[in-house]
């Protein structure tokens, strides 16, 4: 017999359905969440016939279950972890342990792709076409690969996966692996997304205008309530905002907290780390503990959101020979320009500021992050040219 104790996200149901493909009814798979998984080992070592071979994927087990873990596989010798987050590098010292974030291709690897590297290797589950594609678009979703190569049937993937149950999805999956060629989407799951996605842009349009900027620590963090879409809400906001250092998106109901970012320098691991989490430099989580809470929540409800910038205008635009304008909540009024020896300067409320940047994007972040400032309508541009000139022409 074996047992499979997963993350119940898609990369994880993804190491289920390849369990179920390979060893049928043999296996037994439960899916949690991080805060579940202790649970289940502790279950697993106490209650389970001592000849079942047990894997975890996707998730890493706390101190006191490592050493429990370990001291089972000496024992027994039927155990096996497969992870790809940098904060699980350290099970890699164990005999049952392997993580590999990067492989030798410098490919980022998923739980999926592990374990589908593994049966294969020892000749538990067969390599098919299907099978292939399949574990490839949870690798790229999982990675966000998926965004860099365009390859948007990745990320549909994970948007049928939260449209029905972890059941239905394991159901229609396994089905398709078995008896196509190829994989692809139904017709009828080629409406259902269509329709998402229609969802996901308004959600994501909504919750632009609620992200809240604050000082955490040395960066900048945007803080946003969400209860859905958590990967696609911060990898827009991050575009968006790409002034802010990383986004913080708060599941009050579940507890939770997710970073994400765009940044190659910001690692979020580090972060959700320091609050007993972990995952990966881009995207990873954590638990809302007491610390958290304050941090996030508590020195944050206060503040108003983000003013967006300007969408529709024809004279005010970034990177104008004229300049670009702002303003901030404190009615500071600033104007962004380019100097003949092609450095940036900004002017706060008439007055030049002493410093000086090697680019617009440099210049206009400096201004976001210290000032909260957006880029005002054409009409307030406009009204600013005309007393402008006004000014200039009295005193002519």
């Amino acid at each position: 017999m074996y047992k499979l104790l997963s993350h119940n996200d898609l990369d994880g149901v993804g190491c289920g359905i390849l369990a179920k493909l390979a060893f049928g009814k043999q296996v037994k798979v439960r899916y949690n969440s991080v805060s579940s998984l202790n649970r289940e080992i502790e279950f697993f070592l106490e209650n389970d016939q001592p000849d079942t071979f047990l894997f975890i994927t996707d998730l890493s087990p706390n101190k006191e279950n490592e050493k429990r873990l370990d001291d089972f596989y000496h024992a027994k010798g039927k155990i096996q972890l497969l992870d790809h987050h940098k904060t699980a590098l350290h099970f890699n010292d164990y005999g049952w342990g392997y993580v590999l974030v990067e492989d030798n291709e410098g490919k980022l690897t998923s739980a999926t792709s592990l374990f589908y590297k593994y049966l294969v290797k020892h000749r538990l589950l067969e390599a098919t076409d299907a099978i292939t594609e399949f574990v490839e678009l949870v690798r790229q979703y999982d990675t966000w690969e998926w965004e860099k190569n365009k390859n948007h049937r990745a990320h549909s993937l994970n948007s049928l996966f939260y449209l029905v149950s972890i059941d239905d999805f394991e159901e229609k999956m396994m089905e398709r692996l078995l008896t196509s060629e190829h994989f692809d989407f139904d017709e009828f799951e080629k409406k259902m997304l269509n329709m998402e996605e229609d969802k996901i842009d308004r959600y994501i349009r909504r919750k632009k205008r609620e992200i809240v900027q604050s000082e955490t620590g040395d960066h900048i963090a945007g803080i946003v309530y969400a209860e859905s879409y958590h990967s696609e809400l911060g990898n827009e906001l991050g575009k968006e905002y790409p002034h802010l250092d990383y986004i913080v998106i708060l599941n009050m109901g579940g507890k939770r907290i997710s970073l994400r970012t765009i940044h190659d320098h910001i690692d979020v691991s580090e972060i959700a780390g320091y609050f007993g989490g972990g995952g990966h430099q881009k995207a990873s989580g954590c638990s809302l503990t007491d610390d958290a809470y304050k941090q996030f929540v508590l020195d944050t409800f206060h503040l108003e959101p983000i003013q967006e910038d300007a969408k529709r205008n024809r004279y005010n635009l970034k990177q104008s020979s004229f300049g670009s304008l702002y303003k901030n909540r404190s009615e500071d009024v600033f104007l962004l320009y380019q100097t003949n020896d092609q450095n940036w300067m900004i002017e706060k409320n008439k007055t030049v500021m002493e410093q000086a940047f090697t680019s617009f994007e440099e210049g206009e972040q400096f201004l976001k992050r210290n000032y909260e400032a957006w880029l005002v309508r054409d009409d307030q541009f406009v009204e600013y040219l005309m007393n402008e000139v006004k000014k200039a022409s009295q005193q002519d």
